[in-house]
């Protein structure tokens, strides 16, 4: 048993020092630029309505793959340490319950699973991103709204969306990797990892993006919005923030209409 529990310490040691490697390494990723041709600084600003700030002439010409990538890695690096408690606890159940198992290959299958939901979020992101660009109302070099009617609608659908029963679902699910384990655990790893990322983008997916508003590559909106989801996923009064920030969304967005 002694023999056991230092093993199950060292993988879970090991699992974190991944993880941990992984999210730094996306946010070095994001911060140099993402492929964007500038650094992410360049795009970042504190204001709470960008659209009222001075347009940068200018196009940022980039490649589908490139724009793709961009999404994906700043995903994995804002969305993978609330998935940490799950995977930590995956190792720890497997490693009990099949002392033979591949703890490491499948905790990597759980993971990959998670961001492949993450993977098709940031298809239809980077998407709805050249869409947006085509029509002039998210800016050509800096990346955030150009448009007061654009920051209105995205602001209020994230804080109505705060409100709704499938919000509360979603983040009930993954709020809670006991209960996710103990309903779905006897799946294999990889589609483990690919529901609880399904559920993580139904819970935090308009949240994502509320980055048209303040910028894509928005350094400031990015950290803020990793730590609303930490908050949300991982502390205990996660759900009464939730709808609160709804209502706060709400609020800003009528606000955005009037400034």
């Amino acid at each position: 048993m002694i023999l056991v529990e230092a093993l199950l310490r060292r993988e879970r040691r090991v699992v974190a020092a991944a993880l941990l490697v992984l999210v730094v390494l996306a946010w070095a990723y994001v911060v140099q630029g993402a492929g964007m041709g500038m650094s992410a600084w360049q795009m970042t600003s504190l204001s709470l309505f960008p659209h009222r700030q001075a347009e940068v002439p200018g196009e940022m010409p980039v490649a589908w793959p490139i724009l793709i990538a961009m999404w994906w890695v700043m995903m994995i690096g804002m969305m993978t340490p609330s998935a940490a408690p799950l995977v930590l606890l995956y190792v720890r159940v497997l490693r009990a319950h099949s002392p033979g198992a591949g703890v490491g290959r499948a905790a990597a299958l759980l993971l990959a699973g998670y961001l492949a939901a993450w993977l098709g979020f940031s298809l239809a992101a980077a998407g709805l991103q050249q869409a947006l660009q085509s029509l002039g109302w998210l800016s050509g070099m800096m990346l955030w709204s150009r448009s007061a009617w654009l920051s209105a609608a995205v602001l209020g659908l994230a804080g109505l969306y705060q409100l709704t029963a499938a919000k509360r679902a979603c983040l009930t699910r993954c709020r809670s990797p006991v209960g996710f384990l103990t309903r779905h655990g006897r799946g294999a790893s990889f589609m483990l990892g690919l529901r609880h990322g399904a559920y993580c983008v139904g819970c935090c997916g308009l949240l994502m993006a509320l980055l048209f508003v303040g910028g894509v590559m928005n350094l400031v909106w990015i950290a803020v919005l990793t730590a609303v989801v930490l908050v949300e996923k991982l502390l205990p009064a996660g759900t009464a923030f939730g709808r609160a920030l709804g209502g706060l969304l709400l609020l800003w967005a009528v606000a955005t209409l009037f400034v």
